[in-house]
């Protein structure tokens, strides 16, 4: 291990203890989101008698907070440190999963937790978002991000099973025993890991919005804001959507399919992030996913629907990684932590304003249309993928040539 530029640099190996580390605590906190965002709307019904809208109040709550929070996490993780910062998040994190014993009634109560829980989510996934590329050497950076990341795939299919088998007995109780001792060993690992630091300390980043938002993440910001607006159409709506068209059993095994299709492709795709322009990439994966999203729309068969989920877990898994390692590529190392909370706040934003927009659609028209506008939303992906980042990207190659050429001559 040297210390270079102040940067703690590793050797060429991915598999070290600190990025095994920070896949454990990434994992474990997005484990307890899907744990609780399954199990606590069913708590809300049955523990504190509330209503549909109430119970996707906390859903909604827990993004808003978590929304307000990638505003500044970002700026702070880089002025006060990834280390200092990380375990800031996950120790109120942990301390969120304990208050919540406390509420036996009062919904308001119980959504102001949410929200704090929210905030210290972002602040949290923000340090292990940031810290990891960090960590990673630079020629390899797009192979560890998309192992990285499949471990938050992994937290996305065994969060919300593994919640609902606890809730069989419609004990909250046993729900946040687990969620506690899991945010736990979440703050253990954050303790154990060790990362970058300075020699020297920095001049404090004054909190303005040129360092709060990292202009340069923003084109591909947008294109995640689309995707994960794209997305929630399925984690939200799903299980409605097959029920209605006579399929119910069906929504728990697409699932199972779309994550074994990250998972299973992850490994050899990431070898090839750092080998060849994202373009290639991009393109045909988020084309992919539109047509998924069109695929189901029609669906009438369980053949029909697992197809379409084999084809947007796949696509899924190639996007996410992709677009997070051209966000933290394009910015130097004490700006990562600003780009990757840019990057987070807009899927956040996109996350629950679909949610809540198609959510809105669906009962106006029907399932259907909704899911032929998620597919809109994808290609318009596309579009701003094309006019705000590919384009430029390459203009700049071609001034670079030019200038290449002209001093050839």
């Amino acid at each position: 291990m040297l210390i270079i530029g102040g940067y703690i640099i590793l050797n060429d190996s991915i598999w070290n203890k600190n990025f095994l580390y920070l896949c454990g605590s990434n994992f474990l906190i997005g484990l307890m989101f899907y744990m609780l965002a399954t199990t606590l709307p069913l708590y809300v019904q049955v523990g504190l008698n509330g209503d549909e809208k109430q119970m996707g109040l906390i859903i909604s709550v827990y993004v808003l907070g978590s929304v307000f929070a990638r505003i500044f996490s970002g700026a702070l993780v880089d002025r006060y440190g990834q280390k200092k910062m990380g375990m800031i998040g996950f120790s109120i994190f942990f301390i969120m999963c304990i208050v919540y014993f406390g509420v036996k009634n009062g919904l308001v109560l119980f959504l102001i937790i949410r929200f704090i829980h929210g905030m210290s989510y972002a602040i949290a996934s923000t340090v292990t978002n940031t810290a990891v590329i960090s960590i990673l050497p630079a020629k390899r950076r797009g192979e560890g991000i998309g192992y990285f990341s499949m471990f938050i795939s992994l937290a996305m299919v065994v969060g919300p099973s593994f919640g609902l088998f606890l809730w069989k007995d419609e004990n909250i109780y046993i729900v946040l025993i687990a969620v506690a001792i899991l945010s736990a060993i979440a703050l253990l690992l954050m303790k154990l890991i060790e990362l970058p630091k300075l020699d020297e300390p920095t001049t404090p980043t004054k909190f303005e919005f040129k360092n709060i938002i990292e202009k340069k993440a923003i084109p591909i910001s947008l294109v995640s804001f689309c995707l994960f607006f794209s997305y929630s159409s399925l984690s939200g709506f799903l299980a409605s959507y097959t029920k209605e068209i006579n399929l119910a059993k069906v929504a728990s095994i697409f699932f199972v399919l779309y994550a074994i299709m990250i998972v299973a492709f992850r490994p050899f795709m990431s070898r090839l992030f750092d080998k060849f322009p994202v373009h290639y990439f991009f393109y045909p994966s988020m084309l992919a996913f539109g047509i998924g999203m069109l695929l189901l729309s029609q669906a009438n068969s369980n053949f029909e629907v697992l197809s379409a989920g084999v084809i947007m877990g796949f696509s899924y898994g190639i996007l996410t990684p992709c677009l997070q390692n051209t966000v933290v590529n394009q910015v130097p190392i004490n700006r990562s932590g600003a780009a990757t909370s840019t990057f987070f706040l807009l899927a956040d934003l996109g996350y629950g304003l679909g949610t809540y927009i198609l959510g809105a659609l669906a009962s106006y028209s029907d399932y259907r249309v909704m899911y032929v506008s998620s597919a809109i939303v994808a290609f318009i992906a596309m579009v701003i993928y094309f006019a705000f980042y590919h384009r430029n990207v390459r203009k700049n190659n071609m001034n670079i040539n030019d200038k290449l050429v002209g001093n050839q001559q």
